[in-house]
């Protein structure tokens, strides 16, 4: 299977990203990607709540999420959307940041809410409070796409090892990390962390990542690390983007999976204990 990584540089305007995405998309297809992925919010970066209000949809109404089935369906690829930034209709107001897979016939095969948070210090002069805009999900999801099992995840999930440990014995094959990483934790931890996750699993890790800097009409312009990666089951890195927009391909052979575990079968190999 050849997979496509979407690298993308997204503003706080959905119908500018949409138009932006679909040519990539387009790209990805031309190329012979049967598997395409974008990054974690495709559809609109703000830290502006009341843009977001202004911008974003519920899920059965979302322009992107009904443009983007359409076109794997036309397309007759995977696609799976790292995520989108969706209204709940919840009380207080806070968004879903949800990822799908769209199947070859441009159905929602599985979709999933990011699970942790991304509430953190990372310097004196950056901060960030996910929870305040974005209600957190409750459920893991991996889906049989006939050429590999799939499980999702995002972004700051990707710390939480025992989330891709339950994936892969769940069966998952291939883990998906959306993402938009800030570039100060980009440059110390991203590369590591997913090269960890894909050695403990024995699974395939691919990560689309937003990139550069993400231009805004109302409030403060965020800016992203970028690096997009395609790691394998044994750890190594097959494929990586840089900083620059754009659509990488790599392609899967997925009886490294197989290989790979039947050399340390690490995940066959949990023990109770007591303590701490």
């Amino acid at each position: 299977m050849r997979a496509a990584l979407l690298q993308l540089t997204v503003s706080d305007d959905p119908v500018a990203n949409l138009a932006e995405t679909l040519a990539m998309v387009r790209q990805s297809a031309a190329g012979g990607a049967g598997f395409v992925l974008t990054p974690e919010v495709t559809n609109c970066i703000s830290t502006s709540r009341a843009h977001q209000e202004a911008v974003l949809h519920l899920q059965d109404d979302d322009p992107t999420l009904a443009a983007l089935q359409a076109e794997a369906r036309v397309l007759g690829i995977w696609l799976l959307i790292g995520s989108l930034a969706l209204k709940t209709g919840d009380a207080d107001g806070r968004f879903a940041n949800r990822s799908f897979l769209i199947s070859p016939e441009g159905q929602i095969a599985a979709w999933y809410d990011k699970i942790h948070m991304f509430d953190v210090q990372v310097s004196e002069t950056e901060s960030y409070r996910e929870s305040a805009g974005y209600r957190p999900g409750g459920h893991a999801s991996i889906v049989d796409a006939g050429f590999a099992k799939i499980g999702l995840s995002i972004c700051y999930d990707v710390r939480f090892p025992y989330l891709y440990r339950a994936l892969a014995q769940a069966g998952a094959q291939i883990l998906t990390v959306p993402a938009a990483f800030s570039p100060v934790t980009g440059a110390a931890h991203w590369e590591v962390l997913l090269r960890a996750r894909a050695i403990e699993t024995g699974c395939f890790v691919l990560a689309p990542a937003q990139t550069g800097t993400h231009t805004a009409q109302t409030g403060k312009p965020r800016k992203t690390y970028g690096h997009s990666l395609a790691i394998a089951p044994w750890g190594e890195v097959l494929a990586d983007a840089g900083t620059e927009p754009g659509v990488t391909f790599v392609d899967l052979d997925m009886s490294a999976v197989q290989e790979a575990r039947a050399r340390v079968p690490a995940l066959t190999h949990d023990r109770n204990f007591d303590g701490p």
